[in-house]
């Protein structure tokens, strides 16, 4: 299976869960529901993230790892 995140506008948010209730459990499944919020607004609600951003910046560049070296 695959997991989308989706971003649905509120005038049609009833029809699509509507819709999305007609598939069986094991095709279509709903994990989590919940208000938009920006990137920025998300971060800052995790823990402790603003604070290591901050510590983060305070960091000399040339401790950083240049992008060549990260393995992704």
């Amino acid at each position: 299976m695959k997991t989308i995140t989706l971003k649905v506008d509120d005038s049609i948010s009833e029809k699509f869960l509507w819709l999305l209730e007609h598939f069986a459990e094991n095709e279509i499944k709903i994990l989590e529901q919940s208000e938009y919020v920006s990137d920025d607004v998300y971060l800052r609600s995790i823990a402790g993230m603003v604070e290591s951003i901050e510590m983060a910046r305070q960091e000399p560049i040339d401790s950083g790892v240049t992008l060549d070296k990260l393995d992704w």
